[in-house]
C-alpha cells in the first residue's frame, strides 16, 4: 500500500524575529507524524516560508496548530514588507505527494479553513484546488488590497472571506486574514547547458515554457512586438504546458542553465521536460549536459522518468524502484554538478529514513538474521511473516523470468509484453514484502491490549473493545496476505506458459511458493478468527480464506502440470 503523503508550505509574515519564527518552527518541529524540512526567513520580505511533510491527519493538524501559535505571536498591525500579506498566517497551501490526489487536498483544505475561522477566529479564504469561485482560484484576487483593504472588504459581500465574515474588530486586526488552499507539487529543476550565453539560454526557455515568447512583426529577435486589439502584447506558446522558465549564467559553474518551475507533474512530467529542453537546446545548436534538481521532489518523479527511460530503450521496466530512480539520476544528469543522493532529495526516502530510526523492518534484514529471528524465542515472527515472505519469493521468480524473457535474444518483438507481466509481479512482491512486517504489526497490536489497565468495569470495557480491534485486524491482515499470494499465480502461469522455457522450473518453484503462501497464511485467518465475538464475521472471513484456498490449489496443480510438460519435451 502506498504511503499517504501531503506537504505544507505555510507563510508566516514575520521574518526579522527570530525568537518568533523559532517559536512557530517548534511547534512543526515537536509534532508527531510530521517532518519539518524547511525554514527560510526573509528580512526583507518580513515573511517566514515553512516547509513540512507526513500524513495528510498530522499535517492538518500540525498546520492548524501552527497558525494559532503565529496569531498569538504577530500582530498586524506592526507588520511592514516588501512581500503582499495579509495575515500572521497569510498562505497555507496544502500538496499532495503520495497516495493522496489534490482533490481531496482542497477538501481538506476547505475543512481547515473552516476549522480555523472558527475556533482562531480567523477570517479565511479557500484559494487554487481550494476555491469556492473559479476568480478565487487565483491568490491575488484573494489577497487584494493586502492587509490595509481588510476593512473594505470585510464589509462587503462579494469581497467577504469563505469563512469567519464579520465586521473589522481588533481581532482581525491582529490576525489579519489567512488563505488556506491546495496546488499540485512544484519541482525546481535547472538544465545546465554547454554555453556560456544567457541568451541562448533564454531563447530555449521561451522555446518551451508554457507562456512561450512575444509575437514580432518581421525578424524575431529585433521586430516590433504585435499588440491585440485591447493592447495586450500577442504571445506564442511555447511547448510545455504548467511550466515557466528563464535562462540564466550561473558563475559559480561556469555555465548557462535553463531555470523552469514545473506546477504540475501530472500534466508535464519531469522526463518529458528534459527531453524537449534537449531537443529545443540541440535545434540552436546547445547541448543539455546534466540536471539540477532545486530542493525535494517527489518519489513518483524520478521512478516514472527511470520507466519512460528504459521504454524508450525497449527495456523491461519491472525492475526494483532504486534502480529505476539509478536510470533517471544517470540519464538526465542529476550528479554533474553535485552528488544526488536519494535519501536526502527524495521526500519518502526522508520519511521513511525519519520513521526507520532506532526500528529494525523484517524486510531489511539479511537472510541468515531474518531465519534467526524467526528462530528465536520470541512469538514474532512467525506463520504470517514467513507466509507473506514465500509469497513475495514467488511473486519474484515470476518477475525473474518475465524479466530474462524480456531480454531474451530473438524475442525482441516481445519484451513489452514481458515488460507488462514483470511490472505486474514487482508490484505483488512489493506488497506482500510490505505484508512481512504488518503481519508482526497486528501481532504487536494484540499484545499491546494485555498492558492496558483494567482494574474499573470502564477500563475493562475498553480493554475487551480493543482486544476485538486488534483480533480483526490480525485476522484481516493474513487475508489480504492470501489474496496478494494468490496474485502471484497469474505471472508465474503467464511466465510457464510464455516465458523463456529455460526458466520454467523457476515459474514452477514460484507456483510452489505462492501456494504455500496462501495455505499458510490461512491457518493464520483461522486462529485469528477463533477469537472474534462477532461469529458471524469470523465464518465469513474463513470461509473467503478457505475459497482461495482451493482456488490456490487448483492454480497451482495446473501451472506445475504445464512445466513437467516443457520440462519433458
Amino acid at each position: 500500500m502506498e504511503k499517504r503523503i501531503i506537504e505544507c508550505v505555510p507563510n508566516f509574515s514575520e521574518g526579522r524575529d527570530k525568537e518568533v519564527i523559532r517559536q512557530i518552527a517548534e511547534v512543526i518541529e515537536r509534532a508527531e507524524g510530521v517532518k519539518l524540512l524547511d525554514v527560510d526567513p526573509g528580512e526583507a520580505t518580513n515573511r517566514t516560508v515553512v516547509t513540512f511533510v507526513g500524513s495528510p491527519e498530522a499535517v492538518v493538524e500540525t498546520a492548524f496548530e501552527a497558525v494559532r501559535r503565529a496569531t498569538e505571536l504577530i500582530d498586524m498591525r506592526q507588520h511592514k514588507g516588501a512581500h503582499p500579506r495579509m495575515g500572521a498566517c497569510d498562505v497555507l497551501p496544502l500538496i499532495p505527494v503520495a497516495g493522496v490526489t489534490l482533490e481531496e487536498c482542497a477538501a481538506m483544505a476547505r475543512k481547515l479553513a473552516e476549522r480555523i475561522a472558527d475556533e482562531l477566529k480567523v477570517p479565511t479564504y479557500c484559494y487554487e484546488a481550494a476555491a469556492f469561485t473559479p476568480e478565487r482560484k487565483n491568490l491575488a484576487v484573494c489577497r487584494a488590497g493586502e492587509y490595509e483593504a481588510l476593512p473594505e472588504k470585510l464589509a462587503d459581500e462579494k469581497k467577504a472571506p469563505d469563512f469567519g465574515a464579520r465586521p473589522f474588530d481588533e481581532g482581525v486586526a491582529r490576525t489579519g486574514a489567512t488563505a488556506v488552499g491546495a496546488r499540485d507539487f512544484l519541482v525546481a529543476v535547472n538544465y545546465n547547458l554547454n554555453t556560456t550565453s544567457t541568451r541562448r539560454a533564454n531563447a530555449i526557455a521561451f522555446d518551451v515554457r508554457e507562456k512561450g515568447r512575444p509575437v514580432r512583426e518581421g525578424n524575431p529577435i529585433t521586430g516590433k512586438i504585435v499588440k491585440d486589439a485591447d493592447g495586450n502584447t500577442v504571445m506564442k506558446p511555447g511547448t510545455l504546458k504548467c511550466c515557466k522558465a528563464i535562462g540564466w549564467f550561473i558563475e559559480e559553474y561556469g555555465i548557462a542553465q535553463v531555470s523552469m518551475n514545473m506546477t504540475d507533474l501530472s500534466v508535464t512530467p519531469l522526463h518529458v521536460a528534459f527531453d524537449e529542453v534537449c531537443r529545443a537546446a540541440d535545434a540552436r545548436g546547445v547541448r543539455v549536459t546534466g540536471t539540477e534538481i532545486v530542493g525535494l521532489i517527489p518519489k513518483r518523479a524520478l521512478v516514472e522518468a527511470g520507466r519512460y527511460f528504459l521504454h524508450k530503450q525497449q527495456r523491461s521496466t519491472g525492475i526494483a524502484e532504486r534502480e529505476l530512480i539509478r536510470i533517471a539520476i544517470e540519464t538526465m544528469g542529476l550528479s554533474t554538478l553535485k552528488e544526488f543522493k536519494p535519501e536526502e532529495k527524495i521526500i519518502e526516502y526522508i520519511l521513511e529514513k525519519e520513521e526507520s530510526a532506532g526500528k529494525r523492518r523484517l524486510v531489511d534484514m539479511t537472510c541468515t538474521d531474518f531465519a534467526e529471528e524467526t528462530a528465536s524465542e520470541s512469538p514474532a515472527p512467525g506463520g504470517g511473516s514467513i507466509s507473506a515472505y514465500m509469497g513475495a519469493l514467488g511473486a519474484a521468480l515470476g518477475t525473474m523470468v518475465a524479466n530474462l524473457s524480456a531480454h531474451k535474444a530473438g524475442w525482441d518483438e516481445r519484451w513489452e509484453f514481458f515488460s507488462d507481466w514483470a511490472d505486474k509481479g514487482h508490484a505483488v512482491m512489493t506488497e506482500l514484502l510490505h505484508l512481512v512486517d504488518e503481519d508482526t504489526e497486528a501481532f504487536n497490536r494484540i499484545m499491546a491490549v494485555f498492558a492496558m489497565p483494567k482494574s474499573t468495569d470502564e477500563e475493562k470495557a475498553a480493554r475487551s473493545a480493543a482486544l476485538q480491534e486488534a483480533t480483526l485486524y490480525a485476522t484481516e491482515v493474513p487475508l489480504r496476505t492470501m489474496k496478494a499470494a494468490y496474485a502471484a499465480f497469474d505471472i508465474v502461469r503467464a511466465m510457464a506458459e510464455e516465458g523463456n522455457p529455460n526458466s520454467v522450473s523457476d515459474a514452477g518453484v514460484g507456483a510452489l511458493a505462492a501456494r504455500s503462501a496462501v495455505m499458510g497464511a490461512c491457518l493464520n485467518v483461522k486462529i485469528n478468527a477463533a477469537g472474534l465475538k462477532d461469529r458471524a464475521k469470523a465464518d465469513e472471513l474463513v470461509a473467503e480464506a478457505e475459497r482461495i484456498v482451493a482456488e490456490a490449489q487448483r492454480a497451482e496443480t495446473e501451472i506445475l502440470a504445464t512445466v513437467e510438460n516443457k520440462i519433458n519435451q
